[in-house]
């Protein structure tokens, strides 16, 4: 299989609900068919009355059945519920979440683990398969009630912004690994390493979203055709059939465009596997959403805004600049791009101050980041902090024509409001 293939059956399997269950369907079948053939084996057989155990077993396989169709209703109205009051990119993550793929796959073994138990009591009642298909049942219940639990707090505001910020971690970490303290200087811009025209132009087959691409087998290619491969495009963006997607230099004849296509996935939606922009931007929707006159829930966006500061301490402490592949003798090979500090943070500053602007919460909250990043971050990355700090205090001059709101939201606050008081702008100003 090619990198293409392999990453396609592995973000189909991710992202789907029904293959697990599926495979339980399969494991129950198994499972009873193995400790019916141990019981003949062993001539295990429960003192029951059979027709009391197919009553009893009959209500509970038609009663798992109503069930799994009740909870796979139910998950899919909150689902839709929570993205609309969210934001519509938490449902493939929502998807994603092993909890809920391993409940409802627990609820299908159940249901037909009972019916194969169901089918096979004849004169005589199998002991170990019907104590297992009533003790399944109860584990089913029991289950089904940790998962009212489970969704229902991971479906909160709190709760759907620290799993996107927790996926949000993982991608910083993998697309940018090394850290400003480690040795190394700063790589050259693509302008000074890309000299003269491109020899040839590889254009998009298709169109969508770049959802990622394989480094290694870009550098292969590379390799073997002596050449120096650009990715045109970052991962996240839109591609329209026939947009430059690869552009190479130095070589490179003997590639062929289906070749460097098939190391770039493209799809519908962003994902985050490559992508470290897209946890900032789903983010930054539920905190708009919630600024929005509709909801009105300055409160949401001030807890986006904790989730933010966080994910941008952690990209302000990392190298940028990976973004140059060399092979073992050190000549370059690959060149691609990806979101620099200064877009990280216009991404997740610019949007909240301005729907926000008139939140004295959201206002504080905002400056409370802005400053602690300021203090904590290397030196090198406080310019575009400051910057966004001045723009807050002439939107809080903007927006607010009372004295009294704008010195309330000139002040630092790590809960927008109720918290201990910061140092306001004046003062920082006067200090």
């Amino acid at each position: 299989m090619t990198w293409l293939q392999r990453y396609r059956v592995r973000h189909y399997i991710t992202n789907s609900v029904w293959i697990l269950p599926s495979l339980g369907i399969l494991a129950a079948l198994m499972f009873a068919r193995t400790l019916h053939w141990i019981e003949e084996g062993n001539g295990w057989h429960s003192a029951l009355d059979p027709e009391t155990a197919r009553a009893v077993l009959g209500t509970m396989a038609s009663s798992m059945f109503t069930f799994v169709v009740f909870v796979s209703s139910a998950l899919l109205i909150v689902v839709q519920l929570a993205s609309a009051q969210l934001s519509p990119r938490i449902i493939a993550i929502i998807f994603r979440d092993p909890i809920t793929k391993s409940s409802l796959t627990l609820f299908v073994f159940t249901f037909t683990f009972t019916l194969a138990t169901l089918v096979r009591i004849g004169s005589s009642v199998p002991r170990l398969t019907a104590q297992a298909a009533a003790y399944s049942c109860l584990l089913s219940l029991g289950i089904f009630l940790f998962l009212l639990d489970h969704v229902g707090k991971a479906l909160r505001p709190s709760g759907a912004l620290w799993a996107v910020a927790h996926l949000g971690r993982e991608v910083i970490e993998s697309v940018y690994p090394r850290r400003l303290s480690e040795s190394g200087s700063p790589a050259p811009a693509a302008a000074e390493v890309l000299l003269g025209d491109p020899t040839r132009t590889v254009s998009s087959p298709r169109d969508g979203v770049i959802l990622a691409f394989d480094i290694n087998g870009l550098l292969a290619l590379a390799q073997q055709g002596g050449c120096i491969i650009e990715m045109v495009p970052q991962v996240g963006d839109f591609m329209a059939f026939g947009d430059p997607l690869f552009r190479l230099f130095q070589g490179g004849d003997t590639l062929s465009d289906e070749g460097l296509c098939q190391s770039v996935a493209v799809g519908q939606e962003r994902t985050l596997e490559q992508d470290p922009a897209l946890a900032f931007r789903i983010i930054v929707d539920i905190a708009s959403k919630g600024l929005s006159p509709a909801i009105n829930d300055p409160t949401t966006a001030v807890l986006a805004i904790d989730q933010i500061h966080h994910l941008l301490r952690n990209v302000g402490v990392r190298r940028l600049d990976d973004e140059r592949v060399r092979d073992a003798t050190g000549r370059l090979r690959l060149v691609y791009r990806t979101p620099d500090w200064t877009d990280f943070v216009t991404l997740a500053v610019t949007e909240i101050r301005q729907f926000g602007g008139t939140s004295i919460q959201v206002a504080r909250r905002l400056r409370a980041m802005l400053e602690n990043l300021i203090q904590t971050l290397p030196v090198e990355r406080t310019a575009a902090l400051r910057q966004e700090l001045k723009l807050l205090h002439r939107s809080a001059e903007r927006f607010f024509p009372e004295p009294e709101d704008r010195a309330l939201a000139d002040v630092s606050d790590f809960q927008g409001v109720g918290g201990k008081y910061g140092k306001s702008q004046q003062q920082i100003h006067d200090g």
